[in-house]
């Protein structure tokens, strides 16, 4: 049986363990909802006082040359790029993840002159929703299928394979360089949606010749609630890559406001309007939390911390309805581990009342998020122990934990 000190020793041979100190952590709380929000990083809420109080306070207008906000959106680019292997000019930050999905798919369309999108049944569903209505303005066809259809579905017709490359449901990775090609090889893109595996997989968007990108700053990047999102474009696709949303700061001069739209150069063509400063400057200070980190290191860990839970439930829990809901296998499995029951929600409502805090994912998965960078394998073990007493106590059944929120 898998003790303490056997998580502690791995603690102490972590080396990311010093990582943790870059964190704000509640004292008592085991945090394993990263993979939902990002704890705060030292240091952000001192950044943002100091762009409040001095930047717009004192700075006003001034700021967006002289605090350097005009560039925000390339510098946070370059940060997330050398996270996902990009080049520092392939990704911009702008608006949101559902917003710059709608850009790349559009674009997809425009680029290759096809009206097929190619989806999987399942993925998260603001991905959907907005191919959905995508195609429901422009007369495309979205084609949803099963993960394994998703190859004989890519035809001379798609336009796009537009993926998750962590499933949120179930952590299962997608083969990133074989469905690239596999689009490829039928002359569609591939659009892939890092959110749920960029900060925490060794992502190598280069190495695996995608196409385009995008991906939330708010769940392993750490970047705070409502985070601005991510755009990748590959070099090669710089140029062609046209998008809709043509606001004034994708524009080639936006102060020379002139009536006709003119696409900015490279990367900067994928942003619309004026940037969410004081979002940006958070998302900026927060990835400073990756500095000097090995991203590989990030992955290795991941995988120990969610094979670690694995065991422990295996060990412990065995005879009270769990079921791991994706890859037991690590190397197939993102940042969190998902477990079925019956009663999920309330054994999710119980769990964050007793301070280890994981997530509800209808209609029966309790998600367990691995976040490399604060995450300690004792805190795995915590975790276990107050969800054995919440099972030993039928804490779960308790009409509290019956009533849903309105965020699960």
């Amino acid at each position: 049986m898998t003790t303490l000190a056997d998580c502690e020793a791995l603690d102490a041979a972590d080396p990311l363990r010093a990582v943790r100190d870059r964190f704000e952590l509640p004292k008592g709380v085991v945090y394993l909802d990263g993979n939902s929000l990002g704890a705060l990083p030292k240091g952000v809420a001192e950044r943002l006082d100091r762009a409040i109080r001095e930047e717009w306070g004192q700075g006003l207008i001034r700021s967006w040359n002289k605090a350097g906000w005009i560039d925000l959106p390339a510098r946070c680019g370059a940060k997330i790029a050398r996270l996902i292997g990009a080049r520092d000019d392939e990704v911009i930050v702008a608006d949101s993840t559902s917003v710059d999905l709608f850009k790349l798919a559009s674009a997809a369309l425009t680029m290759t002159g096809r009206r097929v999108l190619v989806a999987e049944a399942g993925d998260f569903p603001t991905d959907l929703y907005i191919l959905q209505g995508l195609c429901a303005q422009t007369g495309a066809e979205l084609r949803m299928v099963a993960p394994d259809a998703i190859e004989a579905t890519l035809t001379d017709e798609v336009a796009a394979l537009v993926l998750t490359h962590v499933n949120y449901r179930t952590g299962e990775i997608h083969d990133m360089a074989a469905l690239t090609r596999a689009a490829q090889a039928k002359g569609a893109l591939s659009i892939w949606d890092l959110s749920h595996s960029a900060g925490v997989l060794d992502v190598d968007l280069n190495a695996a010749n995608a196409d385009l990108a995008v991906g939330c700053g708010y769940k392993y990047l750490n970047g705070g609630p409502g985070a601005p999102a991510y755009v990748f474009v590959a070099s090669r696709w710089r140029e062609p890559f046209t998008q809709p949303l043509t606001g004034w700061l994708g524009h080639a001069q936006p102060f020379a406001f002139v009536d006709a739209y003119e696409p900015a150069p490279g990367i900067h063509r994928a942003l619309c309007g004026t940037p969410p400063v004081l979002s940006m400057i958070a998302l900026e200070a927060g990835l400073g939390a990756f500095d000097g980190v090995d991203i590989h290191a990030v992955r290795a860990k991941a995988k120990s911390l969610g094979d670690l839970f694995i065991t422990l439930v295996d060990e412990r829990l065995c005879d009270h309805g769990f079921e791991v809901a994706g890859p037991r296998d690590g190397a197939r499995r993102g940042g969190q581990v998902s477990l079925r029951h019956p009663q999920a929600y309330g054994v999710c409502q119980a769990l964050i009342e007793r301070e280890a805090i994981p997530d509800f994912r209808a209609p029966d998965v309790v998600r367990f998020g691995f976040a490399p960078l604060y995450t300690r394998h004792a805190d795995v073990w915590e975790a276990v122990e107050r969800l054995c007493a919440v099972m030993a106590e039928k804490a779960f059944a308790d009409k509290r934990f019956q009533v849903r929120s309105q965020v699960t």
